[in-house]
């Protein structure tokens, strides 16, 4: 074989080898910039991440200024609400040791006997009386007489009453021998609790007596029925 011949072959054996080097360095260089834009990628992930967490914690929530704002308003609104109504609400209701309490005029007819329960106020501010008196029957030792009145028809509205005003409640029982069953002792007080109050009155019996088992008591309505 010639010398040109040899260094020919030896030339294309070396630029074979050159190539195959050059595709290796290009094939590595290509992998390791995946690899980094990878690793920058998943470093950028978390910082965004991060970044968009503390945007929504501080717009809504419960750790950010939003949240913040809302248990102030939850805290602190309701807070001056109650100072607000605790000083402007306070009620008007008629009490006890405002009025004064009397039986009115007797109507019997038909076998039924009703008295009117008659509250005057006696105080110098209008007031409020709304619903059923608790009556019940008493002798003067404190003892009582049969049951507490039930209570008939449906609770009315609020009754105002101005100094001086009265309102009234209707007794109700029936004639003696109406029905069978027997007559209670008569009492000698009517022992009264009006509506809404824990602080009793008292007034004269006159000629009360309940019969037949029947004794109840009506709503307060204006007026004083006599």
């Amino acid at each position: 074989m010639s010398l040109a011949a040899k260094t020919l072959r030896r030339g294309r054996r070396v630029a074979a080898g050159s190539l195959i080097a050059v595709t290796a360095f290009a094939l590595s260089a290509c992998q390791s910039g995946k690899d980094s834009a990878a690793h920058s990628s998943s470093v950028a992930a978390p910082a965004a991440a991060t970044g968009q967490g503390g945007s929504a914690g501080a717009a809504g929530s419960p750790s950010g200024a939003g949240a913040k704002s809302a248990n102030g308003s939850a805290t602190d609104v309701p807070s001056a609400a109650r100072a607000h109504t605790s000083t402007t609400a306070t009620s008007d209701r008629c009490t006890a040791d405002a009025m004064s309490l009397r039986l009115g005029r007797t109507d019997i007819g038909a076998g039924n006997i009703h008295i009117p329960l008659v509250f005057t106020n006696k105080g110098r501010t209008t007031c409020s009386l709304r619903g059923f008196p608790g009556v019940s029957l008493m002798l003067r030792d404190g003892s009582t007489v049969g049951k507490p009145a039930t209570r008939s028809g449906a609770a009315g509205g609020a009754v105002r009453l101005r100094p001086g005003q009265s309102a009234h409640a209707v007794l109700h029982t029936v004639n003696d021998g109406v029905s069978d069953t027997p007559c209670w002792s008569r009492p000698q007080l009517v022992h009264v609790y009006p509506p809404g109050s824990k602080d009793a009155m008292t007034t004269a019996s006159g000629g009360l007596r309940v019969c037949g088992g029947q004794f109840d008591v009506t709503t307060v309505a204006p007026g004083a029925a006599d």
